[in-house]
C-alpha cells in the first residue's frame, strides 16, 4: 500500500498464516455484519454469533434489518470485534433451515454465551439463521502493522 509503508510479503515478519484468523474469529465475542438496504445504502450492526465450518454464523429475527437486507442481497461483509487484529470477512449469507445445522449452532452458541436459548429459540420460524462462508478475508496484526497485513482467497 504505497504511502502506507506496508512491506512487500518477503518483509518484515511476513503474511498472516489463516490459522491466525480462524482463532480470531472463533474467539470473537460479537462481529460486526455489514449489509445493503434495497436502495444501496450500508448498514452495519453487531451481532452475536460462532465461527463453525469454515464459516461465520449467526441468528437474528426475520424481521430484522440486517436479516431483510441479507434475504434481498446476500453479499456482506463481516468483521471480528477487535479492532486492533481484525479479521474482515467478504461473502454471501446464505439462510440456513437444516435442522442438523440448527442443532450445532444453538449447542455451541448457547456454550459461547453462558446461556440456554436452545433449538426452539434459533429454530423457531420468526427467526432466521445465517451462514457466511468466506470468498475473501482479510487480517491485520496490531504488533506488526507494516508487516503482517494478509489476505486470504477462498474463490
Amino acid at each position: 500500500m504505497p504511502g502506507y509503508g506496508i512491506l512487500g510479503p518477503t518483509e518484515g515478519t511476513g503474511l498472516l498464516p489463516w490459522a491466525w484468523a480462524a482463532e480470531r474469529l472463533e474467539g470473537s465475542h460479537d462481529y460486526w455484519v455489514a449489509t445493503v438496504w434495497p436502495d444501496g445504502r450500508p448498514h452495519v450492526t453487531p451481532v452475536w454469533g460462532i465461527w463453525r465450518a469454515d464459516a461465520v454464523w449467526f441468528s437474528c429475527s426475520r424481521s430484522a434489518r440486517k436479516a431483510r437486507n441479507l434475504l434481498a442481497d446476500g453479499r456482506c461483509t463481516v468483521s471480528t470485534d477487535d479492532a486492533q487484529n481484525p479479521v474482515i470477512v467478504e461473502g454471501t449469507a446464505a439462510l440456513v433451515d437444516d435442522r442438523s445445522d440448527v442443532v450445532a449452532y444453538a449447542a455451541i452458541a448457547d456454550a459461547k454465551y453462558e446461556m440456554q436459548a436452545g433449538v426452539d429459540f434459533y429454530g423457531d420460524p420468526a427467526n432466521a439463521l445465517f451462514r457466511v462462508e468466506p470468498s475473501h478475508a482479510f487480517g491485520i496484526a496490531h504488533d506488526d502493522f507494516t508487516g503482517s497485513p494478509t489476505r486470504w482467497d477462498f474463490t
